[in-house]
């Protein structure tokens, strides 16, 4: 089997409103570059991450999405428990691979 090539983008501490502009910018910079290497996976490095609001799940899910119209999947590492919980309770855990922090 081939080896699974990934991108990774280290989600800032707080996504919300406040990094609305940028958080989209660096995730379409994600995608379009991860796209172009070929690769298969964009990974959002979410282990800094401990604030997120509605800005912030339209965020990942802005980069979700681009990254399925290009035949990426999209993984959310190092989530914390509360981050976990949120995606649980608005059903948006179905959009991708969860990995919880230990």
């Amino acid at each position: 089997m081939p080896e699974e090539r990934s991108t990774t983008y280290v989600a800032p501490p707080s996504l919300t409103n406040r990094e609305r502009a940028s958080c989209r910018d660096a995730v379409l910079s994600a995608v379009e570059g991860a796209a172009r290497r070929g690769d298969h996976v964009v990974v959002v490095d979410m282990l800094a991450t401990r604030e997120i609001d509605a800005s912030g799940l339209g965020c990942l899910i802005l980069l979700q999405k681009r990254a399925r119209e290009r035949g990426m999947r999209t993984r959310l590492s190092q989530v914390s428990a509360d981050i976990a919980t949120l995606l649980d309770s608005t059903r948006l855990y179905t959009l991708f691979e969860v990995e919880r922090r230990r």
